[in-house]
């Protein structure tokens, strides 16, 4: 079974078991996406678009912390989930490219939560049969989470692609800029055939026919096209991230590592 390694702070290097990898994948995924949409906060253009953000955000940093605290365990080193999130540099974050991705504008804000979220559900369903009970628990308890962030953001993706023409090709535009980013949730490495072949997860080929599925029919609605040729921009789960990412990594890190250990 093939199985990926991580450099760890003390320049060591350990093998990490299929469910470690899923664990900080799921985690990291959430923690930066949940990062992003906290930079909203207080600048939405409506309240209510405001609260949402804010609460969406919250969630995901709820889910972070599960996943990062069961990776921390499988990992055995005593790291915990602050540890990971607040003390790791860049090239260890495994999360995709498209939770990383700038906010830009509302429309691309809006879009690359509902790219993220259109697949996210379809992966938890998946995670629900795991082999290990940890992540079925996990799963189980975000996907609640998920089908209300899923709801509302086809919703906004539906009224704001079918809306007026100033909104309409604001969305196209980001459905064009970050469709290929999306796709590197798709495309399987070695860590992830270690998942699905453990049980540990589902295959990446199922997960991504569905998401597709759903999408073409919210993109029908929306009056939206979705890129035909587009090359997947993957990297991300590699720990290869963009110049963007270091600069969101440096904000989000800045107080404990300033302070190492502090607490309120």
């Amino acid at each position: 079974m093939g199985v990926e390694t991580i450099r760890k702070p003390a320049d060591t290097r350990v093998a990490v078991k299929p469910a470690f990898d899923l664990a900080l994948r799921m985690g990291d995924n959430a923690l930066i996406l949940a990062q992003r949409n906290a930079a909203w906060c207080g600048h939405a253009p409506a309240l209510e678009e405001d609260i949402a953000l804010a609460n969406v955000a919250l969630d995901l940093i709820g889910q972070a912390k599960l996943w990062l605290g069961y990776a921390g365990e499988l990992e055995g080193e005593g790291r915990s989930a602050d540890d990971l999130a607040f003390l790791r540099d860049g090239r260890e974050f495994r999360n995709v490219l498209l939770v990383e991705t700038p906010n830009g504008d509302f429309g691309q804000t809006t879009m690359r939560q509902w790219l993220y979220d259109s697949w996210h559900h379809f992966m938890l369903e998946g995670l629900k049969a795991s082999s290990d009970e940890r992540i079925v628990e996990i799963a189980e308890k975000s996907a609640k989470e998920v089908a209300y962030h899923l709801e509302r953001s086809t919703d906004l993706v539906i009224r704001l692609g079918d809306g007026t023409d100033e909104s309409h090709k604001r969305m196209q535009d980001a459905l064009d800029y970050l469709w290929p980013f999306a796709r590197e949730l798709d495309v399987a490495d070695d860590a992830d055939r270690a998942i699905a072949a453990a049980g540990i997860g589902p295959d990446l080929a199922s997960v991504a026919e569905k998401a597709l599925a759903y999408r073409s029919e919210a993109l029908s609605q929306a009056t939206l096209t979705a890129p035909t040729d587009a090359v997947p921009r993957k990297g991300g789960k590699a720990g290869v991230h963009s110049e963007a990412f270091g600069f969101m990594l440096a904000e989000m890190q800045v107080l404990q590592r300033t302070h190492p250990g502090v607490k309120w």
